[in-house]
């Protein structure tokens, strides 16, 4: 099962080195920080950086609740598990299929390229491709898309590298 892990935002990194270094392998076996791609322009020169997709949030990966949950006690700089009042909610299996299919393998989405044509957004490549019905806006000059998505149980607002290419207008007959 997947789990979320709030923390501190800004110790995300720290807290990760932590929980891989204090939990054995039987109460985790994972933890990750899904992260995105985004174009800088950094002395003239474009740069690919990655950034946190979801900042203070944690994900860890264990079949074994009960003892990840007595060894996260040993982690400093935690939150709390997410959940609903006193119960720790895994995921829900179209959460991890979204992350899985949006992250990949690594847990970081790529940039994605498109174009706009009459106002409407068109992916041709990359994680956003057919997820365009997330994008609630974009930033050309910075390169960006910044999604709404159903996740941890309400709509998260996040964003994402997003090139695009291309403006057309096509002409109405």
């Amino acid at each position: 099962m997947w789990y979320v892990v709030q923390v501190r935002t800004g110790t995300e990194e720290q807290i990760r080195l932590q929980c891989e270094k204090k939990i054995s392998d039987a109460g985790m076996e994972q933890c990750f920080i899904p992260c995105y791609e985004e174009k800088k322009k950094i002395n003239g020169m474009w740069s690919v950086q990655k950034k946190i997709l979801f900042p203070g949030y944690l994900f860890m990966v264990s079949n074994d609740l009960t003892r990840l949950y007595r060894e996260l006690k040993g982690v400093i700089g935690l939150t709390k598990l997410l959940g609903t009042g006193d119960e720790i909610v895994p995921l829900k299996p179209e959460e991890i299929d979204f992350l899985r299919q949006f992250g990949g393998e690594d847990q970081v989405v790529e940039m994605s390229e498109g174009i706009i044509e009459n106002d409407q957004v068109i992916v041709s490549s990359g994680p956003l491709k057919g997820m365009e019905g997330y994008i609630r806006r974009i930033d050309r000059h910075k390169r960006k898309a910044y999604l709404e998505i159903p996740m941890f149980g309400h709509i998260q607002n996040v964003q994402v590298g997003l090139e695009v290419v291309e403006k057309v207008k096509s002409e109405k007959s």
